[in-house]
This record gives C-alpha cells, sequence and structure tokens, in this order.
C-alpha cells in the first residue's frame, strides 16, 4: 500500500474519457481575486479623492461671483498684482539656484563616495538625512545671525532673498540624496567612471558626459522635489521677512481670500504641469537614444 494521500477524483465521462481531477479552492481563489480587485479600486478612489476634492473645492471657491455665478476675476486679478508677480519670479530663481546647487553639490560627493572612499557612503547619507530630523524653526534660529552677518558685509547681495536658495539646499538634501542614489544604484558606477577615466577622460568630464546620462531619471526626479519644496516652503522665508510666493500668498489671503486661494490654484497645477513636462522630456530622451544606437 502507498502512503501517499489519496486524491479525489471526478466522474470519469460519458463517454470514455479520463478521468478528471477536480481542482480544490478553485472558488475560494476567485473570490480573494475578486476582493483583492475591489480593494484596490476602493484605494484608488480614496487617495484620487484625496488628492483631488481639495482643488475641486479650491477651483469652487476661487471662482465664486455675485449671486451665485462663476467668475474669473480671481484670477483675471493675479495679473495686477505685482507684488505677487515679483514674489513669483524670485521664487522661480530661488528654485532654479536650488536645483543647480543642489546637483553641484550632491552628484560629485556621491559619485566620489562611490568610485573612492565607499567606506564613506553610510556617513554622507546620515549628513542628506539629517535635515529631515531639525525643524525649520531650528534652522532658522541657527542661521539668523549668518544671514545678518551676511545682509550687514555683503551689501544687496548679501540682502537678497536669492539667498534663500543657500537654506533651500540644505532642506532638499534628503528627497534629492534618495533619488539620485536611486539611479547610482541601478547601475555600475565605479566600472563606468574606472573606464572612462582609463581612456582618458577627466573627473568632469566622466561625471558629466558618462555618469549624468545614465542617472538622468534620478536627476529630474530630484530637481522636481527641488522645485515643490521651493514653490511650497514658508516658515523660513517669513521668519528671515523675505517676499517669496508662499508669504505674498498668505498676506492676499489677509486682503482678497479668493485671489488667494486662485494663486495657491495656479502653483499646484503649474507643479503638477511641470512634472508632467520634466516625465515627458525625460521619456522623449530616452527613447531617442535607443533609436539612435546601432543594433548588436
Amino acid at each position: 500500500m502507498s502512503g501517499l494521500p489519496a486524491t479525489q477524483m471526478g466522474a470519469p465521462a460519458p463517454e470514455g474519457g479520463a478521468l478528471i481531477v477536480a481542482p480544490k479552492g478553485g472558488g475560494q481563489r476567485q473570490r480573494m481575486t475578486r476582493g483583492q480587485s475591489i480593494a484596490r479600486v476602493a484605494i484608488l478612489v480614496v487617495v484620487l479623492g484625496y488628492l483631488i476634492l481639495p482643488l475641486f473645492a479650491m477651483l469652487e471657491f476661487s471662482t465664486r461671483g455675485d449671486f451665485g455665478s462663476r467668475s474669473l476675476d480671481a484670477f483675471a486679478a493675479i495679473l495686477g498684482k505685482q507684488d505677487l508677480i515679483d514674489s513669483l519670479t524670485t521664487t522661480l530663481q530661488i528654485a532654479v539656484l536650488t536645483v543647480v546647487g543642489m546637483l553641484l553639490l550632491l552628484v560629485p560627493t556621491m559619485v566620489w563616495t562611490i568610485v573612492r572612499v565607499p567606506r564613506m557612503r553610510r556617513v554622507i547619507e546620515f549628513l542628506c538625512l539629517l535635515p529631515l530630523a531639525i525643524p525649520a524653526i531650528v534652522l532658522v534660529v541657527g542661521i539668523a545671525p549668518i544671514y545678518r552677518f551676511m545682509g550687514q558685509n555683503f551689501g544687496k547681495i548679501g540682502a537678497s532673498p536669492l539667498t534663500l536658495a543657500l537654506i533651500d539646499i540644505v532642506l532638499v538634501l534628503p528627497f534629492a540624496y534618495r533619488a539620485i542614489d536611486a539611479s547610482l544604484r541601478s547601475i555600475d558606477t565605479a566600472t563606468l567612471a574606472d573606464a572612462a577615466r582609463s581612456l582618458g577622460a577627466g573627473w568632469v568630464g566622466t561625471i558629466v558626459q558618462v555618469i549624468m546620462p545614465n542617472i538622468r531619471a534620478g536627476i529630474l526626479s530630484a530637481s522636481v522635489l527641488a522645485i515643490a519644496l521651493v514653490l511650497g516652503e514658508y516658515t523660513i522665508s517669513s521668519l528671515l521677512s523675505f517676499n517669496t510666493l508662499q508669504v505674498v500668498i498668505v498676506v492676499l489671503g489677509k486682503q482678497d481670500p479668493f485671489i488667494s486661494v486662485a494663486v495657491s490654484f495656479s502653483a499646484l497645477i503649474f507643479g503638477f504641469v511641470l512634472l508632467v513636462v520634466i516625465a515627458r522630456v525625460g521619456a522623449a530622451r530616452r527613447t531617442n537614444r535607443q533609436v539612435e544606437e546601432p543594433a548588436v
């Protein structure tokens, strides 16, 4: 007698067909699959509602007119607020400086760490993630004397709101580090750097022409995160008395809430459009590069 457990067999086919093994748990698996699909749809609906409903509420509030009508006067009035235009221009300049400074600081440091001193990788990671544990108010208390010194000794340059890029670079380090580190881990950075160096390339050429094209996705992600942080930063700008976009929006909210909400809605849409454009550009460049590569 065999010690194997008996298998339940179905009845023989009427016309002499082979015996069919009755599947076990088929209905249960179908119920689990159906339940998982329902759960996924429910989670998607909740997340989309959490993200989209506030936008609809902002749009509904900012387009209210007299006697229940709808009007775009709040959006049209944005162009008539010169202080708002100036703050938007300043914030965009800060965003550009933040992106450039962040890339100049992080990319060479991370590549050098991977290639030359891999033991320092954890130290660099700790230093980049440290701003997450320090509240913005503590940063302001520590850096305010430096800004006071800069304003007293460096004239207009030291008192310029563009110097906020120095703090924003520090604030964006944790997010930018993760984005760039994920791209660097997806390629053999050390081998690429050694190969470029053996062919006579300098460190600048190696980073710019060899490493950066291979981590373009991480660079784009880090840039988007930096721009989003600058567009939404309020605490440090307010405490240091700089008129950035968020500070002016708060001031406008006390004067005309409809214009304030319209500006906030426009800023969110601008960030979303910027994200889509950067993602499309990155995908198009990757596609063009694959097409231009000769077939092996």
